[in-house]
């Protein structure tokens, strides 16, 4: 059974510190909660932002992008930046048009390129390098995408991973399911190699930061 990570009252202090959104960003979040659409939620997409704004990221690449709301946070970041582009990544044509029209909508069109595609085999074929991965794909895929993270991501960029704790299911020694073994995975290969400097940052369902040497 899936554990509640934090607080109730440790969510909504988080959550009201986070700025006022867009009003497209908060119809978005809402279109998820009535639908129960997984997305990364205003506190990490504030933390995404800023973490692209730090960095001056202008070339970012999102594994696994849903209908573009994570993209919308990088989009804003990389916008006041200077400019760039942020490739967005569906399996999904539905989802890839639903992304382009709430993108639009924020005036973030001319900054997203759109793949519907694989993810892995999208990054692996898009030119790099890049400044900035987020990584939001099957969990049991994490493992497999580490080597071609490392390969198209610059030295000095930013790794972002979704889902680390897995609501509470990596705890769960009994859990040998393939998506909870490939975070498991996943976690040891980054904070184990040399060339990753990486934390798991707790947070809705934590966050690895890696920066890559």
């Amino acid at each position: 059974m899936d554990e509640p990570l934090l607080s109730t009252g440790l969510r909504d202090y988080l959550d009201a510190l986070v700025p006022a959104r867009l009003p497209e960003l908060q119809r978005m979040e809402a279109y998820a909660q009535e639908r129960d659409f997984p997305i990364i939620g205003p506190l990490v997409g504030y933390f995404c932002y800023q973490i692209t704004r730090l960095i001056g990221a202008r070339k970012v690449f999102e594994l696994g992008s849903g209908y573009g709301y994570s993209t919308a946070w990088f989009a804003q970041a990389v916008v006041e930046n200077g400019g760039g582009l942020v490739h967005h990544v569906v399996w999904n044509e539905n989802l890839s048009r639903r992304a382009r029209k709430h993108l639009d909508i924020l005036g973030f069109g001319e900054v997203v390129q759109y793949h519907v595609s694989e993810a892995i085999q999208a990054l692996e074929s898009t030119p790099g390098p890049f400044d900035l991965i987020f990584n939001d794909i099957n969990k049991q895929d994490y493992p497999n995408s580490l080597p071609v993270i490392a390969k198209k991501l610059r030295p000095g960029g930013a790794l972002i991973v979704d889902n680390m704790l897995w609501s509470g299911r990596i705890f769960n020694e009994d859990d040998q399911s393939a998506s909870t073994q490939g975070i498991r995975a996943f976690t040891r290969m980054i904070t184990q190699d040399p060339a990753w400097i990486a934390t798991l940052v707790p947070i809705r369902d934590g966050l690895i930061l890696g920066f890559k040497k």
